[in-house]
């Protein structure tokens, strides 16, 4: 009898236990209840490193209450000489957002900047992720980036499919960067590729699907509104704050220039978003910082080797400003009739007092080459009026009147036809421009932006170039 009760005893006992850990299996990972996580972003930092140890900060604090994923927009690298002309290009960037603790990043265009040799590099160095759907590297030095990354944190599948923008060029599909540095690479219009992934989110089984983009924002509504595959979309490019939902899909851009830091806090249920808020956290005016990063981007700071005067600015130059400045300089370092530089090329400003080093490149940061032509002004007009390209030049007077382009001399006389003019230039707009560019150019042995500097240098006199407007685009 008692061998009986035992058995019941033991039975009883054992179910028990069983319904016991059943349910506490049931509390440790719920299946229908939320959860929440919360993801950082930035985009376009362009090289700044200075609100790193602020985000470092935030980041931290925000882990003591919830999950958090930090990641990024794309284009990291050309912008800020002390990463930009640090002996490892590039390699200061890498370094501090491995400190703070990324995730993962889209490639954005200007990683290319550098070329694929020293991209390789950097990509080799990181410890997060680095994803692009819409580039093959088979032909190249670099290993081929995976298309997505899917992260689980506590429980939570999070996927990140990566694109990146290709309107670099008119007559080819590559991102807005130097053609001559990634010829050995493949690019696909992000339309093209992403339906390839339709069925991405339960192919990984993912909670949430996001898009980290570096498409713009005019590109990231059309992806919203033709491919809506994804719960939200993070973004770059545009260089634009961006908050707004199109086709019921959130979409999220937050500035350039790491002036900024986007948090994203989702509730997830059932593998949906019930409910999402945004707080886009200027890091300007945020005081708060990580003793460890700020020490780290200080040391970079500080050996860079770039507070070197070259010279003195009488008054504060605008962009504009700074274009005629630099095309006028560059015409006279370079020895040429007529000097050409793209509007997007000029990428500061310049205040009044000493030039620094690091002010011209900051100015001009992508190491591009300097390279002169012979061109008629029959060829010169051509191009300008084909390509429509806005431009600041020195050496000549360009004017429209009504459907046709005058070039003039410094004496106002209109040029002919089939006068030959030298034309100096940074060596991205006939890499860009190719079908007006066919000759062998003349290649200089140093970039613009050193070329700049070593006429400064040489050349002790007051800059002023704040009634100069020497900017042309056809209309």
């Amino acid at each position: 009898m008692k061998s009986i009760n035992f058995i019941i005893k033991y039975f009883i006992i054992s179910v028990l236990f069983l319904a016991c850990s059943k349910n506490s299996e049931n509390t440790q990972i719920p299946t229908n209840q939320s959860q929440e996580i919360t993801i950082f972003h930035i985009n376009d930092q362009h090289g700044q490193l200075d609100n790193f140890s602020k985000i470092k900060h935030i980041v931290d604090e925000e882990k003591k209450l919830s999950d958090v994923l930090l990641v990024c927009g794309g284009d990291i690298f050309s912008g800020n000489p002390v990463v930009d002309n640090h002996p490892q290009k590039g390699f200061p960037m890498i370094d501090v957002m491995n400190a703070v603790g990324f995730d993962v990043s889209v490639i954005g265009n200007h990683e290319f900047d550098y070329g694929e040799l020293i991209l390789n590099d950097r990509f080799s160095q990181s410890k997060f992720s680095w994803i692009c759907a819409n580039v093959n590297t088979s032909n190249s030095t670099i290993p081929q980036p995976n298309a997505f990354k899917t992260i689980t944190i506590n429980g939570l599948k999070i996927t990140f499919l990566g694109l990146v923008e290709t309107s670099g060029k008119d007559n080819d599909i590559i991102p807005s960067t130097h053609p001559w540095r990634v010829q050995n690479l493949t690019f696909e219009k992000f339309e093209n590729n992403v339906v390839k992934y339709a069925n991405l989110k339960e192919s990984q089984q993912a909670d949430v699907l996001v898009a980290l983009t570096h498409l713009g924002e005019n590109s990231d509504f059309k992806l919203a509104n033709n491919y809506p595959y994804f719960d939200l979309i993070i973004g770059g490019h545009s260089h634009t704050v961006t908050n707004q939902t199109v086709n019921n899909i959130p979409i999220y851009q937050a500035g350039s220039n790491l002036n900024n830091l986007g948090k994203i806090k989702l509730s997830i249920k059932n593998k949906q978003i019930e409910s999402i808020s945004y707080q886009l956290i200027n890091l300007n005016n945020y005081t708060n910082f990580d003793a460890a990063i700020k020490e780290k981007v200080d040391y970079y700071n500080a050996n860079s080797n770039l507070d070197d005067v070259i010279g003195f600015a009488e008054a504060y130059h605008s962009k504009s400003n700074v274009g005629s400045l630099y095309t006028d300089i560059l015409r006279k370092q370079m020895n040429v009739d007529l000097t050409f530089q793209n509007t997007g090329g000029i990428r500061n400003t310049l205040d009044t007092g000493d030039i620094l080093k690091r002010e011209i490149y900051s100015i001009d940061p992508f190491n591009n080459g300097s390279v002169t032509y012979s061109m008629t002004i029959a060829e010169i007009k051509n191009f300008l009026k084909q390509s429509k390209i806005a431009i600041y030049y020195a050496g000549v007077n360009i004017l429209q009147v009504n459907s046709t382009i005058e070039i003039r001399d410094e004496n106002n006389q209109q040029l002919n036809d089939n006068t030959t003019l030298t034309v100096g230039l940074n060596d991205y707009i006939p890499a860009v421009y190719d079908t007006y560019f066919t000759q062998t150019p003349t290649i200089k042995p140093y970039t613009t932006a050193e070329g700049l500097i070593e006429y400064l240098q040489n050349n002790t006199g007051a800059i002023n170039y704040t009634q100069v407007n020497s900017y042309f685009q056809y209309q």
